[in-house]
């Protein structure tokens, strides 16, 4: 009972965060907004808040989101404490396919922004061959997925390097710019677009949650209970990595937001990903808003790059988880 009313508490927390960071994130910045001037529409208060502020921050909600949910899954399925959503090279075949886009200068790709839709493809491309790696005929394990996504994501980080090399000036200015991650301002058809893809997908991680549970213990072990283990990992990494493609292509590599929200939660409500999962949307979700909230407000009007500034917080953060939890189940 105690457990489950933790439980219950983490997810009413999280949630209050999130309302909270929709709600007070946008109003923030160097430039003063005169809430009653917005939702009057007077300029130049209803451009800032409507068509600035807010879309950037519900970008920043679902891509946190997203990546943190993605995290506690991969490291279930890999029984990997180190596991990200970018540890099956899904972001780097994302990452290859938008260098490719700034290199060739493609601006429009399919009717969509050129960057956004090689990267896609990348990731698509990526997705597909380390499947096609990893099964052994209808079998596959955690173990040769594992490998075979750090063996694409190798390759696909070593010719992102060449084509920085070979690039020009400008290009090579840009690939880094990408590189680092960053949320920019979208469109609200976009924000629909996104939302209408990952969050399907994240609510099928949480449905799935009692056999990520069984799987997150050994293969042997789900399907002695009736799961069959290889499907449900291939749909574990289908629904993980296309989530993780589908952020990747409008904000880059974002690191560290799927390492470290899953394991902080893990030692407030557990294990079980029956809560873990969403709690992990619900908390990642304003850890990134208020980080990107910080990138654009600490130098402005200089933004510093979303990705330096979860590394500059997750980094010293994650040391510290690591000394904290010494008789933790991961260690």
């Amino acid at each position: 009972m105690a457990s489950r009313h933790a439980a219950h508490r983490a997810v009413v927390v999280a949630s209050l965060a999130l309302v909270a960071a929709a709600l007070l994130l946008p109003l923030l910045g160097p430039a003063r907004v005169d809430l009653a001037r917005a939702i009057a529409g007077q300029s130049p208060d209803y451009e800032i808040l409507f068509e600035t502020r807010l879309p950037r921050v519900l970008l920043a909600l679902l891509a946190g989101g997203s990546l943190a949910a993605a995290g506690a899954l991969f490291q279930a399925l890999l029984r990997d404490a180190l596991a990200t959503p970018y540890t099956l090279g899904v972001s780097s075949g994302a990452s290859l396919g938008a260098v490719l886009a700034i290199c060739f200068g493609l601006e429009e790709i399919l009717g969509l922004p050129g960057v956004w839709a090689a990267a896609l493809l990348g990731a698509a491309v990526v997705l597909l061959l380390v499947v096609a790696i990893a099964s052994e005929g209808r079998r596959m394990s955690s173990f040769t997925l594992l490998l075979a996504g750090i063996t694409i994501n190798s390759i696909c980080l070593a010719l992102i390097l060449l084509l920085q090399y070979l690039a020009g000036f400008a290009q090579s200015i840009a690939i880094v710019r990408w590189l680092m991650g960053g949320i920019e301002v979208v469109p609200y058809s976009t924000l629909a677009a996104l939302s209408a893809a990952v969050l399907p997908a994240v609510g099928f991680m949480c449905w799935k949650a009692r056999e990520w549970n069984l799987l997150s213990i050994g293969e042997d072990w789900a399907a002695a209970r009736g799961v069959d283990a290889t499907r449900l990992l291939r749909a574990g990494y289908f629904a993980g990595s296309f989530v993780t493609g589908v952020v990747a292509a409008l904000t880059g590599p974002i690191g560290f937001v799927g390492l470290i929200v899953p394991h902080a939660l893990r030692l407030k409500v557990g294990a079980d990903h029956r809560v873990l999962i969403p709690c992990s949307f619900l908390a990642g979700a304003p850890f990134l808003a208020l980080c990107d909230t910080l990138a654009r407000t600490a130098l402005a009007p200089t933004e510093i790059p979303v990705g330096v500034i979860t590394a500059m917080l997750g980094g010293p953060f994650f040391i510290w988880l690591l000394r904290s939890r010494r008789r933790s189940l991961w260690l």
